[in-house]
């Protein structure tokens, strides 16, 4: 199975998505969970300063020694990769590729050649689930294509090999 997905069309860059490695991401999400939550979306500059902030006042509180709950936060880390259903939302990669001003619409192609387009903007907020219960979507993935509402979470679009932006 080719994992390799490739952003192409009317971009400034071609990026290369290869889902084996967000795993490792810490932008995934839980989709077990994710589309019963509310949801407040955070600026990844203000994300990191906050979280920076946060590991410098536990050690200054704490020490430079590992607090006691650092081996069960890390169990539980490991714990979700192994069993947890997974996804990421599109947004970053989308945006890094830099859609010129003529892009309007972003195309996903399938492994039987089905294309599914959607406009530009509403593309930003679909997610790739890339593993359920811990293991990859090795039979019908490399990822599924999942709409922003959670609707087609138990029907989801497989087989995503490619997307372009036009």
């Amino acid at each position: 199975m080719e994992s390799i997905i490739q952003i192409k069309g009317l971009v400034k860059f071609n990026i290369t998505l290869d889902p084996t490695v967000w795993i490792f991401d810490d932008r995934k999400v839980d989709l077990d969970t994710y589309f019963s939550e509310d949801r407040v979306e955070v600026n990844a500059d203000d994300a990191y300063v906050e979280g920076a902030s946060k590991f410098w006042s536990r050690e200054i509180m704490e020490g430079a020694s590992y607090p006691p709950t650092l081996k069960s936060e890390k169990k539980f880390e490991r714990q979700q990769m192994k069993t947890g259903t997974l996804g990421i939302l599109l947004k970053p990669f989308l945006e890094n590729a830099e859609p010129t001003t003529e892009a309007t619409k972003v195309t996903f192609s399938d492994r039987e050649g089905n294309e599914f387009t959607y406009p530009l903007e509403d593309a930003k907020n679909l997610l790739f689930q890339f593993s359920k219960e811990g293991k990859i979507l090795a039979e019908d993935g490399p990822v599924y294509l999942l709409l922003a509402d959670g609707s087609n979470y138990d029907s989801p679009i497989k087989n995503i090999t490619g997307i372009t932006i036009g």
